[in-house]
């Protein structure tokens, strides 16, 4: 009878664990913070402060970082945790390269208003399109989008319908539902799971050269998902490994993540004189 017990309350536990998940999966998907810790110039660098609108009339808010005789423009979608001030030490390097870097915060993170979901996100990124492209009249032959982690799925369906000059997508999964399954490999998180944030689909559609950048020492992102989006990517398409854990890797690997970085902006994004 003892046993009957224990395996009602494992069962019941196991149905539990499961619809906590289903229910309140958001917050296991996006970790934003209000607080903007710093800006650019914190790190010395001349920024504007910029507002701009969404579709469904969400306020997004984020930094436009010039720099002088700029080759081209970074679209910055940055991952799923904190916001745009968090990411100073990838907008100092894109500076260093001679880009002008465009970083937006999604609904709810920062001073951008709203609550994320993945249609918002996917709205939030084009918007941030238009307004580089339509306000402020940016080639989009000179707009290079950039996709960390979370972000790489958003930069990727922005880059399928509003093609730019490259994309680049650093520490990013082929789908949440391949890396939930991962990460909850006891749970039917296919089932479960209300996302998709399908990258390697979007990818697949996009026509563009394609950098992915990935660590093998990645804990949370495995390599084999950097691997399956090289896969996927149209040509032409480079691949560069770093070292390093999924949120120090472009640090970690400093120099060689930087000229890589910028071999490849040389060859297939620099602006044409």
């Amino acid at each position: 009878m003892l046993g009957v017990w224990i395996v009602i309350a494992v069962v019941g536990a196991y149905i539990l664990l499961a619809g906590i998940l289903f229910v309140f999966q958001s917050h296991f998907v996006y970790y934003p913070e209000r607080i903007l810790a710093a800006n650019p110039g914190s790190i010395g660098l001349d920024f504007e402060n910029v507002s701009f609108e969404t579709t469904d009339g969400v306020e997004l808010s984020g930094w436009f970082i010039p720099s002088d005789g700029a080759r081209g423009m970074i679209l910055f979608c940055h991952g799923n945790a904190g916001n745009i001030s968090h990411r100073l030490e990838s907008v100092q390097m894109f500076h260093r390269l001679g880009l002008d870097v465009f970083i937006f915060d999604y609904r709810g993170y920062g001073q951008s208003k709203g609550n994320p979901t993945e249609q918002g996100t996917y709205k939030d990124a084009e918007a941030a399109w238009r307004y580089l492209v339509e306000t402020r009249q940016v080639n989009p032959d000179q707009v290079i989008v950039f996709g960390r982690s979370l972000g790489g799925a958003v930069a990727s369906w922005l880059a399928q319908t509003h093609p730019p000059k490259a994309l680049i997508l650093e520490s990013t999964f082929t789908s949440l539902p391949d890396i939930a399954a991962t990460l909850y490999p006891y749970l039917p998180v296919r089932w479960l799971l209300r996302f998709e944030y399908n990258t390697a689909e979007y990818l697949g559609r996009v026509d563009c050269p394609v950098l992915i950048v990935h660590s093998r020492d990645d804990e949370i992102m495995p390599f084999e998902h950097g691997q399956q989006l090289f896969e996927v990517a149209g040509e032409p398409k480079q691949f560069l490994e770093i070292s390093g854990t999924h949120n120090e890797g472009f640090i970690t690997s400093g120099r060689h993540y930087e000229e890589g970085l910028n071999a490849f902006i040389l060859e297939y994004a620099v602006l044409e004189n």
